[in-house]
Parts: structure tokens; sequence; C-alpha cells
């Protein structure tokens, strides 16, 4: 079962807020909202996520390199965790 899984109701309530950012940002552009509106929602969208990011982040760490059964599960973990990462720091 996936970390995430303890978390779910907690990370989903977040992907809802940040939709709804993301909808408040469409509704900025489409009224033709002041520029630097359109950037302090944009800032506010991009820490949102950011967060997000990190929550899932931290849970893979616990989970999979920090709490995992074995050396072979931990260096899988570790593995994935630096994959993600190399995509992530893109």
């Amino acid at each position: 079962m996936s970390h995430t899984h303890g978390q779910k109701d907690k990370l989903i309530a977040r992907v809802r807020r940040i939709k709804g950012q993301m909808e408040g940002i469409e509704r900025a552009l489409e009224g033709d909202a002041a520029c630097a509106e359109v950037l302090r929602q944009l800032a506010s969208a991009r820490g949102a996520m950011n967060g997000l990011t990190t929550e899932v982040m931290l849970g893979h760490l616990q989970a999979h390199v920090v709490d995992a059964g074995t050396d072979a599960e931990r260096r899988t973990g570790g593995e994935e965790m630096m994959d993600i990462l190399r995509s992530y720091l893109k």
C-alpha cells in the first residue's frame, strides 16, 4: 500500500485548494485582471504546489528509505527519490 494512503484525505484537500487557486487564476485572466494580481495568484498556487510536493516527497523518504524493511527496499526507495528529484529539479 502506498504511503500516501494514510494521508489521502489531507492530500486531496490540498489538491482541491490548488485546483481552486488555478480556477481563480483562470477567472482573473478571463476578467482582464491586473498583471500584478495574476502574478500574486500564480505565486500562491506555486507555493501550494511546492508544499504538496514536499509532503509527498517527505512521506516517500520516510516510508521507503528511513522505515524500509530491508536494505534492498531502502536502496530502491532512494533510487526512486533520486529519479524524482532529477525530473523535479529540471
